[in-house]
């Protein structure tokens, strides 16, 4: 997968990968429709964030849920 590409695929993909690295209970909640292009960096930066670390404290979980709720369109 070429994550360089901005594509509705692409977001679609990250947004799922977040959620299963995080495991977030309320999928609902994160859905990869509720983002769009225009924040495809914003979102990559966070994917990549989620990726590279193995574990995270709640605290680290709640910021990340939150700069997700804050992409959203």
């Amino acid at each position: 997968m070429d994550l360089t590409q901005k594509s509705v695929e692409n977001v679609e993909y990250m947004i799922e990968k977040i959620k299963e690295k995080l495991k977030v209970l309320n999928f609902a909640a994160i859905k990869p429709s509720h983002f769009d292009e225009e924040m495809y960096e914003e979102l990559k930066d966070i994917y990549d964030l989620v990726m590279k670390k193995p574990t995270f404290s709640p605290n680290e979980m709640q910021a990340i849920v939150e700069e997700l709720g804050s992409l959203k369109k």
